[in-house]
């Protein structure tokens, strides 16, 4: 008797559950959130040649609850002890989703103080907190001597992100 009577006190129990979810089908208010972060950055790039990377990185994260994205701009310098190699690069990078891969172009400068060239480096990687794992191909213009730079890298930043301003909007 027992046994019958503790079942049917779960049958009820689930059953006003699942009558309770019908009820709350109100549309709940959508709420806009943006964090906007700019700080400092410092990293090393590895190809053939070992670069220390320092520069300002913007970003604009959109927080969604489905497909957040993140937008951010970098400005740096880089340089190379070794051969004594001057670079500066400028980029854009992009990022859907919470643990998706970042996509970006960087325009960049390098300079042996012998030489000069420009090119891009289409870069592709993963952001994990203020890390960023970045890795891609340097096109760069044509020298008369061939100037010892990264072709191929793999880069790794650290961003101290120095301010982080939150915007909230009701839709």
């Amino acid at each position: 008797m027992l046994n019958k009577s503790v079942f049917l006190i779960v049958i009820l129990f689930i059953t006003s559950l699942a009558n309770g979810q019908l009820v709350f089908n109100s549309k709940l208010p959508e709420l806009d959130i943006d964090v906007k972060k700019y700080g400092v950055y410092i990293g090393i790039q590895r190809g053939e040649f070992s670069c220390l990377e320092v520069g300002g990185e913007y970003q604009y994260k959109k927080i969604k609850l489905l497909k957040p994205y993140t937008h951010a701009a970098h400005f740096g310098f880089n340089y190379n002890f070794d051969k004594n190699v001057l670079g500066y690069d400028v980029g854009y990078w992009f990022k859907e989703g919470r643990l998706d891969l970042t996509y970006g172009v960087n325009g960049i400068f390098r300079t042996d103080y012998k030489s000069s060239a420009i090119g891009f480096a289409p870069v592709f990687g993963f952001k994990f907190t203020q890390l960023h794992i970045q890795t891609g191909y340097n096109f760069l213009t044509p020298t008369k001597e061939i100037m010892p730079v990264n072709r191929f890298f793999i880069s790794l930043r650290f961003v101290f992100v120095k301010n982080r301003d939150w915007s909230f909007k009701r839709k």
